[in-house]
């Protein structure tokens, strides 16, 4: 009953004109702010680590814009799911599609980094490009089931389990699918180096640089930004010069370009997933930083 409760919510809330819906999920996401204190923590913690040079003030500001983006994403969601695609080309613009264009059948991976419009980017991007993607299941099987649907509902897409492996991902890229992968998260130590990010040294994946090394594929980097009537999702040029055949230069040049993302634009700072324990895995012996 609870859950179908909830999905009556949501279905409701994709009704609503995103004049309403975007003030509604900033409201949000500033009670979530006042109420989730290990997530606040966890964010201020983030944005010092990174972010040395700010002080306290200037990190609660971005902070808190930080959750007004994470609500506003929260209650957009259900657009994905559900919203016509003509109305959802509407509200999600595309910048940059000539640059996948340029290299359609050819093997290509989308670098796609945690920012809050990753869902709304990857169901517009559906509708241009046959895809395959590799998620993290949910703790909820209803939202696990929803996010799938919004990633799949459009275009020939592929979707994979991280526990499924790399195997069906490069089957998928050497069957022309294109993949969007979300490699910038803290996934735990198995197959993961140190490198920094930002001024902090992070556990990071470095499936990017295998994948790319296996499958002969260029990458591209795809940003998803929240604007105040819609979104807008950029893809960029191919990167030059990767993979190298070093994983720690490769790794640290995919933390590199989102560093390079999130200072190029002001807006961006905020919208990135900084309530993520991006720092949870330390080397042995490092103690906690949450």
């Amino acid at each position: 009953m609870l859950v179908r409760f909830f999905l009556l919510v949501m279905w409701l809330l994709q009704c609503l004109p995103i004049a309403i819906l975007a003030p509604l999920g900033k409201g949000l996401g500033a009670l979530l702010y006042l109420l989730a204190r290990e997530r606040r923590h966890i964010t201020l913690t983030n944005l010092g680590l990174c972010f040395p040079h700010m002080t306290e003030a200037e990190r609660v500001t971005v902070a808190k814009q930080h959750f007004a983006a994470f609500g506003r994403s929260f209650l957009e969601r259900p657009l994905t799911w559900w919203a016509s695609a003509e109305r959802y080309k509407r509200l999600v613009r595309v910048e940059g599609l000539e640059h996948w264009i340029a290299r359609k059948g050819a093997p290509t991976i989308l670098f796609v980094p945690h920012f809050a419009g990753l869902d709304m980017g990857g169901t517009r991007l559906a509708m241009e490009i046959d895809g395959v993607s590799v998620y993290s299941k949910q703790k909820s099987a209803t939202v696990d089931k929803m996010l799938l649907r919004g990633r799949s509902r459009f275009g020939d897409q592929r979707l994979y389990s991280r526990q499924d492996g790399l195997r069906p991902v490069l089957r998928g890229i050497k069957d022309g699918y294109c993949l969007y992968y979300l490699p910038d998260m803290d996934y735990g130590p198995r197959d993961a180096i140190f490198v920094p990010f930002f001024a902090f040294p992070a556990a990071t994946i470095t499936g990017l640089s295998r994948v790319a090394t296996l499958s002969g594929a260029k990458v591209l980097t795809v940003v998803t930004r929240m604007e105040k009537d819609g979104w807008k999702v950029r893809l960029g040029p191919p990167w030059q010069n990767f993979p190298t055949g070093d994983l720690a230069v490769d790794t640290r040049r995919m933390n590199a370009e989102l560093e390079a993302e999130i200072l190029q634009d002001p807006q961006l700072l905020p919208q990135y997933l900084w309530m993520h324990k991006r720092f949870k895995t330390r080397p042995e012996g490092e103690k906690r930083v949450y």
